[in-house]
């Protein structure tokens, strides 16, 4: 069984007191063998027995905010909370623990196929004892609607991607996206940094970053070039090619 960080662990055991969770899966870099403490974010997901009313929002506020503030700081440690009787509803959005915030956001069909291939319980059941299986097929499509929703959304805004961030995501998201929809398969974030379509200097400073260290790419250089990517990308799986 894989081994998770201590401030998983830690969360675990403080949602599990809740008695209304009845799994915490680990799904993301994670679970993939891809995680690099400080610069992953720790991809979770709650399964929770009815839907998360305001007094159990509060609850969970609290209880995230206890630990960003406290074991969990920098880590970035989110969970999506998912309603078990809702769970085969792909579009149904659920509350969603992201970056300080408790927004709402649909279990995407990327995480699932992350949570059903790779991904581990912290406790509860297996993944795939309670998610469908999905084929190369499945999966190229959960790749497509991601490509055809926010990066296409993003790539109609050239000016999101001046930050640094954002351009990063970008060109990982894009190989990603690509080597999916050819071959039906996930890839990490590293494997996707050597396959960034972007020139040598910027994939050595990808990798860097991706290593912790702190470099600092070219802003408008470095933009232009994710935003170009993305725009071709998003292109090509808008009309159903690889």
């Amino acid at each position: 069984m894989a081994t998770s960080p201590f401030v998983v662990e830690q969360f675990g055991s403080r949602l599990a007191e809740l008695h209304w969770a009845s799994d915490l899966l680990v799904a993301g870099s994670l679970a993939t063998g891809d995680y690099t403490s400080g610069v992953s974010d720790l991809d979770l997901v709650a399964l929770v027995d009815g839907p998360i009313n305001t007094d159990r929002q509060v609850t969970l506020t609290a209880l995230h905010r206890r630990f960003d503030e406290g074991i969990g700081s920098g880590l970035s440690l989110g969970c999506v909370y998912v309603d078990t009787a809702k769970i085969h509803d792909v579009q149904m959005q659920h509350p969603t623990w992201t970056h300080g915030s408790l927004v709402q956001r649909i279990l995407s069909g990327i995480t699932r196929a992350e949570l059903v291939r790779h991904g581990y319980a912290v406790f509860g059941r297996l993944p795939r004892d309670v998610l469908p299986a999905m084929s190369d097929h499945d999966v190229r499509e959960a790749a497509r609607a991601e490509l055809a929703g926010y990066w296409t959304w993003a790539a109609r805004r050239p000016w999101l991607w001046l930050d640094p961030v954002i351009a990063d995501l970008g060109l990982t998201s894009m190989a990603r996206g690509r080597h999916t929809l050819a071959n039906g398969e996930l890839l990490s974030k590293t494997q996707a940094v050597e396959q960034a379509d972007a020139p040598a200097w910027l994939i050595d400073q990808l990798r860097a970053r991706r290593r912790g260290e702190d470099i600092t790419s070219p802003r408008v250089r470095t933009a232009l070039i994710a935003w170009r990517d993305a725009r071709r990308t998003v292109a090509r799986a808008r009309l159903g090619l690889a």
